[in-house]
This record gives structure tokens, C-alpha cells and sequence, in this order.
């Protein structure tokens, strides 16, 4: 750090000696108006420049190594970070199809009681008289009806071909 130059300090000018004294030196008026110099006031900075572009990087040969051990390294960090993941991921994915599954069951049962209740109202024996008095659909005679023989009734054979 520089100190700044005091200005009321006043420094003794030196005066020419008289010719007389034999071993006193000559030395020139001072000026009372000079400061004294500032550091690093004598310092010539030169800047020259350099051209690097013709410089050929000698080959590090522990830098081929170093690399293919940071990949290495950085798979292996893959690999164990995939592998803390996958699961998770994984459980979140049957997750949300097993959230759809119970969706499309509730679906399914909705649509399965709206067709039992229009089953039931198809097959209503009062609909069903309806539909034979529009048919002109009548009660069959007791001489009419034909019943056929059953395996229960120890005869196999129901009809022969001729």
C-alpha cells in the first residue's frame, strides 16, 4: 500500500556549501514542489504475444486409462441407480394397470346388472303373454304334445335314421 505525499511536511532545502569546506559536497537546489515518487512508478511493463497454434500436446499415457475408468465408474453408477429405481417403477406401473383392471370390473358388473334387469323384464310371464295374444299364440291341446323318449327312461335311442 502506498502513503499519500504530506504536503505541509516541509523538507530542508539544501544549499550550495561554501567553496571553503574541503570534503562537503555540491548538491542542486531541491525543489519544494516535488513529491516524492509513487511505488511502482518505475516499472515498464512490455507485453509480447505469444502464438501457441503451431503447439502439439504431448499424449498423457495414464490419460486413456483415467477415462475409460470414468466410464466405467459411471456405468456401474447406472447400473445401481437403474437397479434401486426399476422396482419402484415398476410397482407404480402395476399400479396403475391394477387400477384399471378394477375400474373395467366395476364396468363390467354395471353393465352385467343393467342386462339381468332387462333379461327379467324380456322374459316377465306377463310380457310374455303379450307377445303370444299379438302372435296369436294359444295354449297346445293335451292330445298336441309329443313327449319324447329320454336316456332316463332306460331306451338310448331317440330317433333312427332310416
Amino acid at each position: 500500500m502506498s502513503t499519500l505525499p504530506n504536503p505541509f511536511r516541509r523538507t530542508p532545502i539544501a544549499h550550495a556549501a561554501p567553496a571553503s569546506a574541503p570534503h562537503t559536497r555540491i548538491h542542486a537546489a531541491r525543489d519544494p514542489y516535488l513529491l516524492r515518487p509513487l511505488p511502482g512508478e518505475d516499472l515498464r511493463i512490455e507485453f509480447k504475444t505469444i502464438n501457441n497454434s503451431r503447439l502439439v500436446r504431448e499424449p498423457d499415457p495414464q490419460a486413456r486409462g483415467a477415462c475409460w475408468s470414468a466410464i466405467a465408474a459411471g456405468a456401474l453408477c447406472v447400473v445401481l441407480l437403474g437397479g434401486a429405481l426399476v422396482p419402484r417403477l415398476l410397482n407404480t406401473l402395476e399400479g396403475y394397470k391394477l387400477e384399471a383392471l378394477r375400474v373395467e370390473n366395476r364396468r363390467l358388473l354395471d353393465e352385467r346388472r343393467n342386462l339381468e334387469l332387462l333379461e327379467a323384464e324380456l322374459t316377465a310371464p306377463q310380457r310374455l303373454q303379450e307377445l303370444a295374444k299379438h302372435q296369436n299364440m294359444v295354449v297346445p291341446q293335451s292330445g298336441q304334445v309329443v313327449h319324447l323318449n329320454t336316456p332316463a327312461s332306460g331306451d338310448a335311442t331317440v330317433a333312427m335314421l332310416p
